[in-house]
């Protein structure tokens, strides 16, 4: 089975805020999720990157990632993410 990936851009305007964040997705993130990359000092090869962290997670598939998503305690933490930063994110299919 094809592996799924979360990758998130965020552009942090409250490092405090984000702090708080950290915490609730922490609670989150205890079953099934694979840390690949916190990154704020990333290198882009083309075009703009309007992000100050990107983070990437693994999950055994797309279908985890979305569960993980769509979990409540996630749910929880993710208003908290939006008022500190402009996020993107995008669940991406391995191969």
């Amino acid at each position: 089975m094809a592996k799924g990936y979360v990758i998130v851009t965020e552009l942090i305007k409250d490092p405090a805020g984000m702090a708080e964040y950290g915490k609730a997705a922490g609670k989150a993130m205890a079953a099934g999720v694979k840390v690949l990359a916190v990154d704020t000092k990333f290198e882009v090869l083309e075009g703009e990157w309007p992000a100050t962290q990107t983070v990437v997670l693994e999950f055994e598939s797309p279908e985890a990632a979305r569960a993980w998503y769509e979990s409540a305690e996630y749910q929880a933490a993710i208003p908290l993410r939006q008022a500190a930063a402009d996020c993107n994110a995008v669940i991406v299919n391995g191969l």
